[in-house]
């Protein structure tokens, strides 16, 4: 039986990405693989949190990208992967987008990430989660709130 080594929770910090996050350091635990945490920063959205607007004298971008550092770096203590590989990316398009490249260019051969619910198909899985099934490179595993 194949068992996963390369393993990637793609987080967005959002109340569901605790359960995920546990749920994936769970597999790899169990398979004995690599757990690589990402968090893509989407194009400056326009439903920014108030605390996360960059102070005056800082870069925007900088600021953004500082922050979920801090965050990727907190989870994986939690976690009990303090050396884990934290990546933050910053898409101009859209999360999915950039999940789907990272995980064919570091080889990854489990995504796993929230499943929030919308409307439609999508409602299902939520827009993201969906996009990423549909066009992941390897399997998926889609945790639900």
């Amino acid at each position: 039986m194949n068992t996963y080594k390369h393993i990637l929770l793609a987080t967005d910090f959002s109340d569901l990405s605790t359960r995920v996050a546990d749920r994936a350091a769970d597999v790899a635990g169990r398979c004995d693989a690599e757990l690589v945490l990402l968090h893509v920063i989407e194009h400056f959205p326009e439903d920014i949190p108030i605390d996360a607007i960059a102070p005056e004298d800082m870069d925007c971008k900088e600021y953004l990208t500082s922050l979920a550092h801090t965050a990727l770096k907190e989870l994986a203590q939690r976690l009990g992967r303090g050396a884990a590989q934290r990546v933050v990316k910053l898409n101009t398009h859209s999360a999915r987008a950039e999940i789907l490249r990272f995980a064919r260019e570091a080889g990854i051969d489990l995504i796993v990430l929230g499943a929030h619910g919308g409307h439609g198909l999508s409602g299902l899985l939520g827009s993201t989660a969906s996009a990423v099934v549909q066009g992941a490179p390897c399997d998926v595993l889609a945790v639900r709130g």
